[in-house]
């Protein structure tokens, strides 16, 4: 099992919305090295004010660093909620890609169990996922019986 998600906190709870802005403030910094407001306003398809507005209460709240026209950081706290959050999703998209189901089909599915997933469901996913990727002849007749009901 992965070690990281045995360990894994249950991170402060916090709206759905301030959990997607903080994993897309993440994401931008590692793929572009930053995270400005108008990348942030673009991927999540929200006006450049309303991503301000979040902004600044998230830098009062402690989870962003933000200064106009520089840029937003994470901070420590910030920065845990998105680790954890991440690992979430890809945790999710791993057992759901053993079944054929591409991103596209669980891609919202997926966006709404990562911010309600209790860390004792995630590691029971991650288990059964490592336990079917060790036995394919298992993994075969699961998605046998997937498709046959389709």
């Amino acid at each position: 099992m992965n070690d990281a998600l045995e360990t894994e906190e249950k991170p402060k709870k916090g709206s759905r919305a301030r959990e997607d802005y903080l994993e897309q403030i993440s994401t931008l910094i590692e793929e572009k090295g930053y995270a400005r407001v108008v990348d942030i306003a673009q991927n999540l398809n929200i006006s450049q004010a309303s991503v301000t507005g979040m902004i600044q209460r998230m830098d009062s709240d402690g989870l962003v660093s933000y200064e106009k026209y520089r840029g937003v950081i994470l901070t420590a706290e910030g920065e845990k909620i998105a680790t954890a959050i991440i690992k979430r999703h890809k945790s999710l998209t791993e057992f759901f890609n053993l079944f054929g189901l591409n991103d596209e089909e669980t891609y919202q599915d997926i966006e709404g169990m990562e911010h309600h997933m209790n860390p004792n469901t995630l590691r029971t996913i991650q288990a059964l996922t490592d336990e079917l990727q060790r036995q394919p002849a298992l993994l075969s007749r699961v998605r046998d019986k997937v498709s046959a009901k389709s």
